[in-house]
């Protein structure tokens, strides 16, 4: 008879891989996302050019959303889709859980990332989406995570799990 995995076991084992679909930069407070093909990710700042680089103690260096999500937000919103871009939020990664990695290191393509919690909705999205728009990004926000090993990350790269 085979012995059942433990908890830690089974939170350290993530065999599916993901991809990234999208990759969206700040310029400035307030400013539209705007959508680039691949950007350098810098130790210390997260993305190249996006507003919040420059920050090297913070924990919100880099911020994920999960692309499966989008379509359980824009159904709450009555909507038949939802840009990526307006959730304010740097990377959409799909096939892959994230609240799996909101703690643990992984990979998205040549840069290491730590998942560093829960990316939790602001007062923005009730702006962006209408009356309802923050409730409805709850709990479907994705993570935030700090750079661990610096590179550039390009559209479709590969999204994978490196261990806790």
């Amino acid at each position: 008879m085979q012995m059942a995995a433990t908890l830690a076991e089974l939170c350290n084992t993530l065999p599916q891989q993901g991809r990234l679909t999208s990759i969206g930069v700040r310029p400035a407070r307030r400013e539209p996302l705007v959508a680039v093909a691949e950007q350098a990710v810098k130790i210390g700042q997260g993305l190249a050019d996006d507003r919040f680089s420059g920050r090297p103690d913070s924990k919100r260096q880099v911020t994920l959303i999960q692309a499966e999500h989008l379509l359980g937000v824009a159904a709450m919103l009555g909507l038949p889709t939802l840009d990526p871009l307006l959730t304010r939020r740097n990377l959409v990664v799909e096939g892959i859980n994230l609240l799996a990695l909101k703690e643990a290191r992984f990979a998205v393509g040549e840069v290491i990332l730590e998942g560093t919690g829960p990316c939790h909705p602001c007062s923005r999205m009730e702006e962006i989406f209408g009356p309802g728009g923050y409730n409805a990004m709850r709990g479907h926000g994705g993570i935030t995570a700090r750079v661990v090993q610096e590179g550039t990350i390009r559209v479709g790269d590969t999204v994978r799990f490196l261990g806790e």
